[in-house]
């Protein structure tokens, strides 16, 4: 196969869109087939304007000169290549090659229901629903897709206006090596390389500061568990740069001290507290996949996560599962005790039920193998391209 991959430009400084599509385009190239990524160039972006205007001219990247870019180099290509969209979000460049052999990667579809005040913890201004309309509009003339989870594909047939041709899904793989390790080994080098106490373990949480993310509601479990059991190990919040809401909810803790946020972490370290947390905690509102409850399971870690797919998808029989946060705050203190009692219930399993849930968390994760998503998303692939006529 000829197979060529739209993806989101350099300049937009995405983290796990380019390293989806790394794993696409490297996985297709191993098995044999000729490869290419389109992506726009950042030709008004680099223009000597201020930093306000940046995101605007990206903008004209992306849906001016791009598409123009894509129409004069379609005329080159066979009619026997397949186009891949490694996200829905690139809905606008679709109707490119809407005649051609084409299939659509899908993640989540949480800025459209936003768009359409679905998601009340994340109101969505004017310009932003015009261009989820713009995104809704492409996506929709799409004939072939795939999702991460089956929480993705229910939410795909909802915004679709018929049945696609192809609709699958294919959980996501784990795209790079995670494997247990001995707790106290993991604890005693984090400890050197964080400078901070951790040899009787910690609470993690791996995650950047989007709304459904849920960090300020890490802390609030996190100050509910300390204020009624009275222990004490550290949160380590890994992940970008606290805003400023969440730094605020950081400095009115009573416990502020032993809690830290950690930036610019390498993924090697990242590997390794996963290795060496006493619990990952994971009360994410919403995902698409759900990435470190796999990660945390595979690296030998208990996860406690949201009793709501995708996040009961990923974690199977092998999570620890508390209800979603709810949306009225005067319910949020109840919702933080119960969820602490969770917390506390994982932070004293004995040794012995410790290592089944390790157990069961590695086993579960297995699920998740790169080689085997990449596998069956050849299989999809070559079934897209088999309906095209030479």
């Amino acid at each position: 196969m000829h197979i060529i991959f739209f993806t989101h430009p350099d300049f937009l400084n995405h983290q796990s869109m380019p390293r989806f599509t790394r794993m696409l385009a490297r996985g297709m190239k191993e098995r044999g087939h000729k490869i290419e990524i389109w992506a726009p160039k950042p030709t008004a972006f680099n223009l000597p304007f201020p930093a306000s205007l940046k995101k605007w001219l990206g903008y004209v990247d992306q849906y001016v000169f791009f598409p123009m870019e894509v129409r004069g180099r379609l005329k080159k290509i066979k009619q026997k290549t397949l186009f891949v969209f490694t996200d829905q979000a690139l809905g606008p460049w679709i109707p490119l090659v809407r005649d051609r052999p084409h299939i659509i990667h899908c993640h989540d579809f949480l800025a459209q229901f936003s768009a359409v005040k679905q998601n009340s913890e994340n109101p969505t201004g004017w310009s932003g629903k015009q261009y989820q309309k713009m995104i809704y509009r492409g996506y929709t003339k799409g004939k072939n897709f795939i999702s991460v989870s089956r929480k993705t594909k229910r939410d795909l047939h909802y915004f679709l206006p018929a049945n696609p041709e192809i609709s699958k899904v294919v959980y996501n793989g784990l795209n790079r090596d995670f494997s247990p390790g001995e707790a106290q080994m993991m604890r005693q080098f984090l400890q050197e390389y964080f400078r901070l106490e951790l040899s009787s373990g910690y609470i993690l949480h791996v995650g950047g500061n989007q709304w459904y993310k849920n960090r300020s509601g890490v802390i609030e479990i996190y100050n509910s568990w300390r204020h009624k059991y009275n222990q004490s190990i550290p949160l380590l919040l890994i992940g970008q740069s606290p805003d400023k809401n969440l730094e605020q909810k950081h400095v009115d803790s009573p416990y502020k001290n032993d809690i830290h946020f950690l930036t610019k972490v390498p993924d090697e370290v990242v590997k390794t507290a996963y290795s060496g947390a006493t619990v990952f905690l994971f009360p994410s509102l919403a995902e698409g996949f759900g990435w470190p409850i796999a990660e945390a399971m595979a690296s030998g870690c208990p996860v406690i996560t949201t009793d709501e797919a995708p996040m009961t998808e990923v974690a199977g029989e092998a999570g620890f599962l508390i209800s979603r946060q709810p949306k009225n705050s005067v319910n949020i203190e109840n919702w933080a005790n119960d969820s602490a009692e969770v917390l506390n219930t994982v932070i004293n399993l004995t040794q012995q039920k410790r290592e089944e849930y390790i157990g069961k968390g590695i086993v579960n994760a297995r699920r998740f193998d790169q080689d085997k998503a990449l596998d069956e998303i050849e299989r999809i692939y070559g079934m897209v391209l088999s309906k095209t006529k030479n």
